[in-house]
Parts: structure tokens; C-alpha cells; sequence
């Protein structure tokens, strides 16, 4: 069973078009880059695959059934980005955590043992133990990204969809974030993340997507990032002549920058989130 299998879908926002005819499978068990400029339709293509926003045509299944069932039975995570969170919010690290576990709870909202047990587990295994009960506003940039992806873990969710992770983040929680995805994709599940950090993607993942409008590539990442291939998503297949557009990669691709390592400072974070519409 394919993660996610995606057939022409399109979607419009009132009459702009944000995805054309994208055909995409994706299989259990891999780390995927979805690659792409602002506006080319990636954060659409993460509604689409939530069940948040309804296509002008096309189908969209997830884990063999539809988008809006996946989410519902708790199947597919979120992990935005942290520009995007209201750091003055207040709720604890276990608060986070814990609402990976609402879609199992019954009527009352009261976390069992076993949902505690869950929480704490998920907590440990993104190293926040000792910062469970802070503020989510008082952490790091990076402590605030691995928060949210224990509230995917503690959900178990098969799915998990992240937003520009290490946008903001230290090198030590982009290390232990990377390692923790190698983690969750040996364990059979599938992670689609949204990235500009080009520099970054051959050692974080599998297979990438050039998106730009609709898929213009899938495969391997090292093939995805010459340049002829990455102009298709970041000049257009319509202008991407190798011949006269601009090598789109980053310099350190290019061997003419500094290394990728350099450089993140903290970014905000919060549990009220969404992707941004239309993209």
C-alpha cells in the first residue's frame, strides 16, 4: 500500500491555480524533500494531502483511503513551521505533546495512563525530557521543532508532513531531528518534508519531488539536484534551458559558499497551526 497516491489533481484558489494535473505516489518507509519555489503549490499539495482543501479535480488517497479519513483516524502529523506559531500562547512542552493523543480520547478529554505514557515517551525520545512542563514560548527555535514532532510521534501517526524543520534550528537539534526521521522511516513510516535547505537534502533524503505547479521530477536526490533539474521547479519547465537559466543551487552546491552547517538562529512556535493558503 502506497502512502500516498495522488492522481491530475488540480486545485484553484477562486481563479488562481495552484496545482495542475500532479500525479505523485509515495511509498511507506521514505524520507521525501518536496522541493520548489514560494508559490509553486507546496503548501497547497500538504492540504490537499490533509484533507483541508477540496480539489477542482482530481483524487487524492492516503493510506488507502481518503485524505480527510487518514487525518481523522489520527494517521497524518503536521509539523509547521516555527515563523508561523504564536510563542505567547500558553502551553507546557506535555501540553503539545499531548494533543497527539486527542483523536483517541473519548468524550471527556482525559488523557489515560496509557496516553500519559505515550506523551512521556514521545518527550524522551526528542531529548526534552527535563523541559516538559516550560512554556513552549521559552524554548529554542530547535527545542520548539522537536516538541512538535513528539505531538507526531505521541499521535503515531503513519504520515508526517513537515514545514521548512530546520528553518531557525540549531546544528544540534537539525542533527538529532535528521537522526530521529531516519528513525521513524526505518519503523515503516513515511515523512514529507518541505525544504529550501538544498544543501541539506542528500543527507536527509530518499527520493525528492521538484514541484512547480506539478511534479516536475521524482527520484533520486542527487539527480534531482543538478542544475537543469532543479531550474525546472525554480525557473519554470517553461524557461529552464540549461543552456541560458542560472544555476538555481545553493553556493555551497556550487563549491563557491560556506558550508551548510553555519548558521540558524531560533524561531518561534505553537500547537495552533496550518500551512498557509493559497502557495
Amino acid at each position: 500500500m502506497s502512502a500516498v497516491q495522488i492522481t491530475e489533481l488540480t486545485v484553484h484558489y477562486g481563479e488562481v491555480l495552484a496545482l495542475t494535473g500532479v500525479d505523485l505516489r509515495l511509498e511507506e518507509g521514505r524520507v521525501i524533500g518536496l522541493l520548489g519555489t514560494n508559490g509553486a503549490g507546496k503548501s497547497t499539495l500538504f492540504n490537499a494531502v490533509m484533507g483541508l482543501v477540496a480539489p477542482t479535480r482530481g483524487r487524492v488517497e492516503v493510506l488507502g483511503g481518503s485524505s480527510l479519513a487518514a487525518r481523522q483516524r489520527g494517521l497524518v502529523a503536521f509539523v509547521p513551521q516555527s515563523e508561523r506559531i504564536d510563542t505567547d500562547f500558553p502551553v507546557s512542552v506535555r501540553d503539545v505533546v499531548a494533543m497527539g493523543r486527542y483523536g483517541r480520547l473519548g468524550v471527556t478529554r482525559r488523557l489515560r495512563a496509557a496516553d500519559r505514557a505515550a506523551v512521556d515517551a514521545a518527550i524522551a525520545r526528542v531529548g526534552l525530557t527535563e523541559l516538559a512542563d516550560r512554556q513552549i514560548g521559552d524554548l529554542s527555535g530547535g527545542q520548539r521543532k522537536r516538541a512538535f514532532v513528539a505531538r507526531g510521534i505521541a499521535q503515531d501517526a503513519r504520515l508526517l508532513l513537515l514545514d521548512e524543520p530546520f528553518a531557525g534550528v540549531d546544528v544540534t537539534s537539525q542533527a538529532l531531528i535528521t537522526r530521529l526521521l531516519h528513525e521513524l522511516r526505518d519503523e515503516g513510516r513515511t515523512v514529507l518534508i518541505s525544504t529550501h535547505d538544498l544543501a541539506g537534502v542528500p543527507a536527509l533524503c530518499d527520493e525528492v519531488v521538484l514541484l512547480h505547479h506539478r511534479v516536475v521530477f521524482q527520484g533520486d536526490p542527487a539527480e534531482a539536484l543538478a542544475p537543469e533539474r532543479l531550474a525546472l521547479a525554480f525557473v519554470g519547465p517553461d524557461v529552464a534551458d540549461a543552456a541560458h537559466a542560472p544555476d538555481p543551487r545553493p553556493a555551497q552546491l556550487r563549491g563557491d559558499g560556506p558550508a551548510p552547517s553555519e548558521a540558524r538562529d531560533a524561531g518561534p512556535a505553537h500547537p495552533l497551526d496550518r500551512t498557509e493558503e493559497p502557495a
